[in-house]
């Protein structure tokens, strides 16, 4: 089995933030693989289902962010999971808008949300990055991963969550591969095949034909 950690902060306030995108990454693979009906646990809402031929649990931390270990940690407890056992999706500032990647262990780069996570249940879980780009200096971090997704983002931010959710079941398997290219399928999807033949070029027009009628003739008879 599987837990599976979408980080953000909870109310209605925060639903639209940038640093929600885990939040929404979560209801998204829920309603798209036909999870139960999300339920409180282990101070968030929590809701149970299948990925593919793999159990999984979803678990959106009502703690808020800085406290997010807390919860995780009381999930792990109750279901005997390992720290391999946990993937966490969360916002990435130094990923590009759009980009998503995997990451096992490491550090936490300064996020609240799996700095708490760490302080609980160590560091050797997964990540799923998911890019929300960077406000460009450090004083305006806050301010931006805590204001709404522009209505320009909409597009690519719908991508990414679909891309997210169709590669859902490959990631719990273990086939990281496969997750990250069903999100590029969807964030930048290939173009139509035209098979390895050139189309034929079109015919030119023949060159107007100068000669004089006199000369026509005597060219037939050469």
């Amino acid at each position: 089995m599987k837990l599976l950690v979408g980080l953000g902060n909870p109310g209605a306030r925060y639903a639209g933030n940038r640093h929600n995108i885990g939040f929404m990454a979560l209801d998204r693979i829920a309603s798209d693989h036909g999870f139960g009906p999300w339920k409180r646990g282990f101070q968030g809402q929590m809701a149970e289902g299948r990925l593919g031929s793999d159990k999984a649990v979803l678990l959106k931390p009502e703690t808020f962010m800085n406290l997010s270990g807390q919860s995780v940690g009381e999930a792990m407890r109750f279901w005997k999971l390992t720290p391999a056992d946990v993937m966490v999706f969360h916002d990435e500032l130094d990923l590009a808008p759009g980009k998503v990647r995997l990451k096992t262990g490491g550090g936490h780069a300064g996020h609240n949300g799996l700095r708490s996570i760490h302080a609980h249940i160590g560091e050797a879980y997964d990540r799923v990055r998911l890019g929300i780009g960077h406000p460009g200096h450090k004083d305006r971090v806050a301010g931006y991963v805590l204001a709404d997704f522009a209505k320009a983002e909409a597009d690519w931010l719908d991508d990414v969550m679909r891309g997210v959710s169709d590669g859902a079941a490959a990631l719990v398997s273990g086939d990281g591969p496969r997750f990250l290219n069903a999100v590029a399928q969807r964030v930048a999807p290939p173009r139509p095949s035209t098979g390895t033949e050139r189309p034929a070029k079109p015919a030119e027009p023949p060159p107007e034909d100068t000669r004089s009628t006199l000369q026509k003739l005597a060219d037939r008879f050469r």
